[in-house]
């Protein structure tokens, strides 16, 4: 019986170490797997940072150099002298600023009544409002120039961010999925203690949804920071340029100083990075509590 015993238990120890070798194994080359694959996408980040601080003569060298000998810190400085650059960073800081806001406001405004009351009408015009998400940008551009036209905004950073403040249909159905999670016995509790709908949504489902909110704010953020057909469609003054338009006319200016080109999208593409690597938290959150996975 001793023995029986001692050989299950020695099965049994067998099995459990060929289990957590086979784990540990499993794990070792999912993190080489990711590892590898944090380093392709990094690369041209890493190229582009370290082409911004070489001389003109190392951009073309064959074998490439990769970390710059000398570092040329001049490049920025030159780059800023040759360029407006303070003058773009402001209009692009104005313009992303209000759509933040304007997104985040409006487009949680607008799904709280899609997701929690309860109206005639509401799953059609939902479907409408879906339906807009369709419809490629190049389609409604002629209107919405001829409208802005209409309103004397041409050549002003209006049509960059006003839009935002009457809600985004993509952001509408996120903060939707989002607000169907909450459960309603909060809002009956809210209701009984006699709160209004809007402070039913201001005071208790606003508090609720941050990470929804700050995946919003991020594409919001990354959207307006990049746009470049919007400030090409409706933008002619230099001053009022944001940086996706000046880094362009840079290019067209400049475009055989390589090193100062790359300092500009260097200069532009940080912020991004920075921001997403803060907030990557709250994104992978809000993307995974809406059910937008994929």
């Amino acid at each position: 019986m001793n023995e029986t015993r001692s050989t299950s238990k020695s099965l049994a120890k067998g099995w459990r170490m060929r289990k957590k070798t086979r784990v540990f194994i499993g794990h070792f080359i999912a993190h080489i797997v990711l590892i590898m694959g944090s380093i392709v996408f990094f690369f041209p980040f890493f190229w582009l940072l370290t082409s911004s601080l070489k001389l003109e003569r190392q951009m073309f060298l064959y074998p490439p150099k990769l970390i710059p000998n000398p570092i040329v810190w001049n490049n920025y400085v030159r780059m800023v002298t040759y360029l407006p650059f303070f003058s773009f960073l402001r209009n692009t800081v104005y313009v992303t600023v209000l759509c933040v806001i304007g997104s985040v406001l409006s487009s949680s405004l607008v799904a709280y009544p899609f997701a929690r009351l309860r109206w005639s009408g509401r799953n059609v015009l939902f479907i409408v409002l879906l339906s807009t998400m369709m419809l490629p940008p190049q389609v409604t551009l002629i209107p919405q120039y001829l409208i802005f036209k209409y309103l004397g905004w041409l050549d002003t950073l209006k049509p960059l961010w006003v839009w935002s403040f009457f809600g985004v249909p993509f952001y509408i159905f996120l903060l939707r999925q989002f607000y169907m999670t909450i459960p309603y016995e909060l809002e009956d509790a809210a209701k009984i203690d006699g709160c209004s709908y809007f402070g039913i949504y201001w005071r208790i489902l606003l508090p609720l949804i941050k990470p929804a909110l700050a995946t919003v704010a991020i594409f919001s953020f990354m959207g307006a920071w990049n746009n470049f057909i919007g400030p090409l469609v409706y933008i002619n003054s230099v001053n009022k340029m944001t940086l996706a338009l000046g880094l362009n006319l840079f290019r067209n200016q400049f475009g055989g100083e390589w090193a100062l080109l790359m300092a500009a999208a260097t200069s532009m593409t940080l912020p991004v990075v920075i921001l997403f690597f803060f907030c990557q938290r709250y994104f992978i959150q809000g993307i995974t509590l809406t059910g937008l996975k994929g």
